[in-house]
């Protein structure tokens, strides 16, 4: 195991539950509409949360035994902790949360990836709802000024279908939905795969059981017509 794996594997727990912080202070600020000192305040501590991020990126970058190798494959975190367009992806550190889950449900491989995809469509949706609904909120022309509409925009998003009833009019909020659409259409990849992957094999199976039932069968109708042959030619002699 790398100095990065066990450096991570320490501190999963802990930079979930500071992410699950992070949400629960974004969305009372979102949500709730806080202004003057109550903003500065959770501001404040996303913040602080937000500087515990880049130390955890800035350690991994540093004991990774190939940097520039590493860098190139984390760059998505890289944009997450530097860019300010993209705050509201700070969240999707709570998708860690499926990992441990995983780690805890003692199903089948099937059984997991369910588990997996149930939870990321949970935080996805609720991520971006709580976000668009930061960036639309006050935009001129906006459709989404209230965490119920935001809600609902995210679950039509999230599963492609798209009534173009609600959606976004700034580009942050575009941007949002841009990923949003992207991580639906993976999520629904993996759910038809599985899926298909299981009636594959339960036909297979059930097959396997038939073949074997026919394959007796025909051993049995083998066996009886040996007992004929002996019987007719006892009778000939």
């Amino acid at each position: 195991m790398s100095r990065v794996e066990k450096w991570e594997q320490r501190t999963e727990l802990p930079m979930v539950i500071l992410a699950v912080v992070f949400l629960v202070i974004y969305g009372w600020e979102v949500i709730g509409d806080l202004q003057g000192l109550s903003r500065l305040r959770m501001e404040l501590a996303m913040n602080v949360i937000w500087g515990v991020f880049i130390v955890d990126y800035c350690v991994r970058l540093i004991i990774a035994d190939n940097r520039r190798s590493w860098f190139l494959r984390n760059l998505f975190d890289l944009a997450i902790v530097l860019l300010p367009l993209l705050r509201p992806l700070r969240m999707l550190r709570l998708l860690a949360f499926v990992k441990i889950l995983g780690r805890r449900v003692t199903l089948g491989f099937r059984g997991k990836i369910i588990v997996y995809a149930a939870s990321a469509v949970v935080m996805l949706v609720l991520i971006s709802a709580i976000a668009v609904l930061d960036v639309e909120r006050r935009a001129p022309g906006t459709m989404l000024d209230n965490f119920g509409d935001s809600l609902w925009w995210a679950f039509v998003t999230i599963t492609t279908v798209g009534y173009g009833d609600l959606f976004p009019v700034t580009t942050t909020g575009r941007i949002i939905a841009l990923f949003l659409m992207i991580g639906g259409i993976a999520l629904t990849g993996i759910v038809t795969a599985t899926l298909a992957s299981w009636i594959v094999e339960t036909v297979s199976e059930e097959s396997e059981v038939h073949q074997t039932a026919t394959k007796k069968e025909i051993a049995d109708l083998r066996a009886e017509i040996s007992e004929l042959k002996e019987l007719l030619a006892q009778q000939t002699l």
